[in-house]
């Protein structure tokens, strides 16, 4: 098995790594390996962009368009003064 080294790693990025290692019992090492094999023992061939999959959500419902919601327009913003 082959080691990798990841640099430069944004350091909010690694704590919030070490806290879903923390969560789910894991060490920082073993969770980066856990979220690398679900991610990647996806089949990709199969892989939907979220348009189909909210496509797919939605078809049983048939045809049909929402009505168009009127709008104000932007109001102006208060300026409180002393």
């Amino acid at each position: 098995m082959t080691d990798i080294i990841i640099s430069n790693l944004d350091d909010d990025l690694k704590y919030r790594l070490q806290k879903r290692a923390e969560k789910n019992g894991r060490s920082l090492e073993d969770e980066a390996r856990e979220i690398l094999y679900i991610t990647l023992a996806e089949n990709n061939e199969d892989s939907l962009n979220l348009v189909t999959l909210i496509e797919q959500r939605f078809a049983n419902f048939g045809d049909f368009e929402l009505p168009e919601i009127a709008r104000e327009p932007i109001r102006t913003i208060s300026i409180f003064e002393e």
